[in-house]
């Protein structure tokens, strides 16, 4: 399904809020209303930058305990050969696996930068992020749980599997949008009929907000919208 998703869909789920396409996916009824997308445990750390759109590259790691021999654990770069399956564009979904997810954030302005080489988008993780004002110049958004001054001890442990973050259950290739209000997780065998049912929602919206503000306003006028808009 994901190679079925054209680059025309992707620009088109990238000029919409995260709230119109969850009100999308809600008329397909594949998922009950109260899953599929963050909690408010993630914060959008860029409310100003533009929705992100991509396809799920997962991690899971740890941060908090030393290495029980050395000072630091040697850095891997193994990991960065898992994004080749996933297409472009990719967000990076990164579990902090520690009992006290956010002791050290792995995510900064060097990893922003490497990320963004890769064919990243943006990151989304229950853990710390860090660097903010460097990583909001390169305009790549962050989604977390916290920051912290420090990478502690930060490193990758596993990849490609499923992760959670801020109670959404996320898997290798999910494609998921992400604005100032969260996560949304957008089930690939609707994605491309997305678009033009938002465009169906926003212009039901527009006629009633404007009819709210009218001087023709009334309850039964307004009653009268919603029964043909059903």
């Amino acid at each position: 399904m994901i190679e079925q998703i054209s680059q025309a869909t992707l620009e088109a789920l990238k000029s919409l809020d995260t709230c119109t396409v969850a009100n999308a996916i809600e008329l397909f009824h594949l998922r009950l209303r109260n899953e599929g997308f963050s909690n408010f445990s993630l914060r959008c750390c860029f409310p100003k930058l533009p929705p992100m759109v991509g396809f799920a590259v997962t991690l899971r790691l740890h941060g908090s305990n030393p290495p029980m021999e050395g000072g630091s654990y040697i850095d891997s770069t193994d990991w960065w050969q898992e994004f080749d399956p996933q297409p472009i564009p990719r967000i990076a979904v990164i579990e902090d696996g520690d009992h006290q997810p956010g002791k050290g954030a792995f995510i900064g302005e060097t990893h922003a930068a490497i990320l963004q080489a890769m064919g990243c988008v943006g990151v989304v993780t229950n853990g710390a992020v860090r660097d903010l004002g460097a990583v909001e110049r390169l305009g790549f958004p962050l989604f977390a749980a916290s920051v912290s001054v420090s990478h502690a001890y930060a490193h990758v442990a596993k990849v490609e599997t499923t992760v959670e973050i801020s109670g959404l259950k996320i898997n290798p290739g999910d494609l998921l949008h992400g604005d100032q209000h969260g996560v949304v997780k957008i089930p690939t065998e609707i994605a491309a009929e997305i678009p033009a049912l938002a465009a169906r929602l926003q212009e039901r919206e527009h006629k009633i907000i404007e009819f709210c503000r009218s001087g023709d306003f009334s309850r039964e006028g307004l009653r009268q919208i919603l029964r043909k808009s059903c």
